[in-house]
């Protein structure tokens, strides 16, 4: 399976959001920058805005027709 390329960027959140976060990903066993991570695909996702995937990409279904 190849790896994502992924991309760094600086996030400034004030200390309250911040410490919620943190609260948050330690419920989920979750790294704070994985609980971010999580955040941001989910509303990507409700909003529609993911990219959708190429054909050639290998999907999450196991199941057989």
């Amino acid at each position: 399976m190849a790896k994502k390329e992924t991309k760094s960027f600086i996030l400034r959140v004030d200390a309250e959001t911040m410490n919620a976060i943190e609260v948050w990903a330690a419920d989920e066993f979750r790294s704070t920058n994985g609980q971010l991570q999580w955040i941001i695909t989910e509303a990507l996702r409700k909003a529609k805005r993911l990219p959708k995937k190429k054909a050639s990409e290998p999907s999450n279904n196991t199941e057989e027709s």
